[in-house]
């Protein structure tokens, strides 16, 4: 995979990359947001394939780039296909600092050490190219002002945005109320970024645990360890105003 590209990790990061702060805006769900998003760019370059609402690899072949490659591999390991929600919220957090200190390496960003209190070290990364951050965000202004269907990349970092809850960084206030609502709206355009989005909701909403003992106590009463209840597992999914619209 070349890099004349930026891949849906890199851009979901730059939009919430504060550049008044340098911090990032909804640090605690960017992790699960990253992590989603790993699965629809591995999905774009043909590695990876939804079936239903678990993910499968396809082809195995690294991407050259080490932050995709690692999540393939780990994918790889599981030797069967892996619901969505269960890979998203699963223990691999620190994506957000792993994602950072790549687009440093990258030059996308630049990081500026400093001090709280004077005291406490601490780190503020700034966009090493505000024009592309603009461009960025500029594509999703797009597809809000016009209501043309966007490309299948904007699609799903939109959808991805709206799912960690992105929307009042990017359209703050009583005026970006409807481009929020609009905003989460755009999850309809990717299929697979709208299956991710919402694995990423679930997650957010505990669903993933409380399916597992759904599944656990429906199996001890028909018999069949491990059997599927309506819900999740049949196509049920929380829908976007779950969330609502901050």
């Amino acid at each position: 995979m070349g890099k004349s590209r930026r891949t849906v990790p890199e851009e979901l990061l730059l939009l919430a990359l504060d550049p008044t702060t340098g911090t990032t805006a909804q640090p605690q769900t960017l992790d699960l947001g990253l992590a989603g998003a790993q699965l629809v760019e591995l999905s774009l370059a043909g590695r990876i394939v939804p079936e239903g609402d678990r993910i499968a690899v396809v082809l195995a072949r690294p991407t050259g780039d080490p932050t995709l490659d690692h999540a393939l591999e780990l994918l790889r390991r599981r030797g069967s296909p892996v619901r969505a929600a269960h890979w998203i919220g699963g223990p691999r957090l620190g994506l957000r600092q792993t994602y950072l200190a790549h687009l440093e390496r990258c030059g996308m960003v630049t990081a500026v050490p400093g001090q709280v209190c004077g005291v406490l070290p601490t780190t503020r990364y700034q966009a090493s190219d505000d024009c592309t951050n603009a461009a960025i965000k500029q594509r999703l202004d797009t597809a809000i002002r016009t209501g043309v269907p966007p490309d299948p990349r904007t699609a799903a970092l939109a959808a991805l945005a709206h799912s960690v809850g992105l929307g009042k960084h990017l359209y703050p206030g009583n005026e970006g109320r409807s481009s929020r609502s609009r905003l989460r709206d755009l999850i309809r355009y990717d299929p697979l970024g709208g299956m991710v989005a919402h694995a990423v909701m679930d997650v957010q909403n505990g669903l993933p645990a409380q399916q597992n003992r759904s599944s656990q106590g429906s199996g001890a009463a028909s018999g069949r360890p491990g059997a599927r209840t309506a819900g999740r597992g049949s196509g049920g999914r929380v829908p976007a105003s779950r969330v609502g619209v901050r």
